[in-house]
This record gives structure tokens, C-alpha cells and sequence, in this order.
């Protein structure tokens, strides 16, 4: 049975494509250009630098490590106020509080942290910490974060703050 409206065969397209010379679609042009960009950079210096041969030019105000601070007595800095812990938009810094001992160099503290800790595998090196501790008892220094082969040698506890400070042999800010 044949149908009242003559259906075509061939119908026009809706595309119109615009004729192109016979070379565009060898593609050659788009080879030529990413070959020119690999000539001109296997002639450019090179930047990779042999870490840890080669150690690399840090910036001032690059935020590395933390560690904490110790006053005159050498008594550790911080009062145990959990302003770096609330500030740190990641919760990596763990605090317990105690009483403050009695003696000389404790006059003005009420309390000193009995545990300090911070998780550098959830720390994303931002710096809210120092900047928001009153008693400016926690810094960063410039050391880049090592590599270890556990987890828990990436929990920093109190000692290990302590000694990552100033006289560890690094730069500190």
C-alpha cells in the first residue's frame, strides 16, 4: 500500500557543513602545532630538582611543620585555651587540659595541656592555628612534611612538637 504523502528518500540536512581544503582533515595542522610545543620545551632548561640531594629554594612564608613554643623557663607557651583546636577548619588538633603547676615561670596559668596533639594526615597546612593562638605558643616551620610507613608516625604528640622547634636545625617563621 503506498502512502498519500510522497515520503523522500534522500531528505536535506539540517547541518550545513562548510567545505574545507583536503588537508584539514588529515589533521596535519594540530600534529605540526603539538610538535612545535615538544621541540620548544626539549630545549628549555629543565626544572626538576633531585629532593632530597638537591634541596629547593623555600619561600619565607611557606607553612611547613608545626611546632610549639616555650618561654624564658623553658615551659611550654601554650595555656591549654583550645583556640588553634577550634580554629582548625580540618580537626586535627587534640588537646587535654590539666591543672597548671605552681612555681616560678607558672605565675598567670591556670591550666597547661596535659595531652597536644596534632594529626598530620587531616592537617592541611593552613595556618589558622598560629594565627589564632593568643599566646603565640604554636608556629610552622619551614621543614617539608616527610614521608613515614605508618599512621601513627603521623600523629605529632607534645614531645614531638617540642622538639621540632627553633635549634632543630631548621629555618622556623
Amino acid at each position: 500500500m503506498e502512502h498519500p504523502v510522497e515520503v523522500k528518500r534522500n531528505p536535506p540536512s539540517v547541518m550545513h557543513r562548510r567545505s574545507q581544503p583536503w588537508w584539514v582533515g588529515l589533521y596535519m595542522p594540530a600534529i605540526w602545532k603539538g610538535l612545535w610545543v615538544s621541540l620548544r620545551q626539549f630545549f628549555k632548561k629543565s626544572v626538576t630538582i633531585q629532593y632530597p640531594e638537591a634541596k629547593p629554594q623555600i619561600s619565607p612564608r611557606f607553612r611547613g611543620e608545626h611546632y610549639l613554643k616555650q618561654d624564658e623557663h623553658g615551659h611550654m607557651k601554650c595555656v591549654a585555651c583550645y583556640m588553634c583546636s577550634t580554629a582548625c577548619p580540618a580537626q586535627c588538633i587534640n588537646i587535654e587540659a590539666q591543672p597548671a603547676p605552681t612555681g616560678p615561670g607558672w605565675e598567670g596559668r591556670d591550666k597547661v595541656p596535659k595531652v597536644f596533639e596534632i594529626d598530620m594526615l587531616k592537617c592541611i597546612y593552613c595556618g589558622y592555628c598560629v594565627e589564632a593562638c593568643p599566646k603565640d605558643a604554636i608556629g610552622m616551620t619551614n621543614k617539608i612534611p616527610q614521608v613515614y610507613t605508618s599512621r601513627k608516625e603521623f600523629l605529632y604528640d607534645m614531645p614531638r612538637l617540642l622538639a621540632n622547634g627553633p635549634g632543630s636545625g631548621e629555618k622556623k617563621s
